[in-house]
């Protein structure tokens, strides 16, 4: 048997990443190394998605595969983040990591800007579930056994009513027909606490739910929103944040 690659994980704590890490962890041509997630430094938050980093470490210890954290800045310039993640995999190389895998679905440019910026220091980029129509995704992830719970929306596309909901046959049927079933648009984020990768559930408890809406900034190189999005218009609108607490 050939050795495996040595690999990292774009972990986001949510689904389409636990139903990527399920899809390649099958696969034994790869040996996912590290789970590698972004967390806002000031905050201490997963970026984007707002989940406590103590439910970030309880995921990985329930996964069984070490993490590694990324600290960001609030809202930095894209040469800050691409600075600090080019750093991180740098360091990582220096162990024999050279694949790096996303649950990314169907996003052309997001995926070209990846392998683009990875091919630069050696990288090859995955993707599991690439191109797999988001209502079988979505369909197979209940099917396997997940338990997902929506932790943000984006207003442009769902009312604070979607936020702290369980992803189940009742939720999807509520979603707006403009909405992508697995928010692969940025519509939603989640935080996945039961499933297959996990040896047990992870444990919590759903605290307040906040608006909060962005300021454009000043410099054009800056991130977008808090859901990364290239969308002119997105600090039109703001997001619900469903607060989850570990038990």
């Amino acid at each position: 048997m050939p050795t495996p690659k040595k690999a990292l994980f774009n972990w986001s704590s949510g689904k389409d990443s636990s139903l990527a890490l399920y899809k390649i962890l099958q696969n034994p041509d790869y040996k996912i190394e590290y789970l590698l997630t972004s967390v806002n430094q000031q905050y201490q938050r997963i970026s984007m998605h707002g989940v406590r980093v103590d439910l970030l470490q309880s995921q990985a210890e329930s996964i069984g595969i070490p993490l590694k954290i990324m600290e960001i800045p609030e809202m930095p310039t894209m040469e800050v983040y691409e600075n600090v993640m080019m750093e991180t995999l740098i360091e990582l190389k220096t162990k024999g990591v050279k694949y790096s895998v996303f649950g990314d679905i169907f996003l052309e440019d997001l995926r070209l800007y990846r392998e683009k910026k990875l091919e630069k220091i050696g990288f090859e980029g995955i993707f599991p579930i690439w191109k797999i129509p988001t209502r079988d995704l979505i369909q197979d992830f209940i099917s396997l056994g997940f338990k997902t719970i929506v932790v943000c929306v984006n207003e442009k596309y769902l009312d604070k009513s979607f936020v702290g909901r369980i992803i189940d046959q009742d939720f999807i049927n509520d979603l707006p027909k403009n909405v992508d079933v697995c928010g692969e648009n940025g519509e939603f984020h989640t935080f996945t606490f039961d499933g297959p990768i996990f040896s047990k559930p992870i444990d919590f408890e759903i605290g307040e739910i906040v608006y909060r809406k962005y300021e454009k900034p000043e410099n054009q190189n800056s991130s977008k929103t808090a859901c990364d999005t290239n969308d002119q218009t997105a600090f039109d609108f703001g997001f619900w944040y469903c607060d989850l607490i570990k038990k």
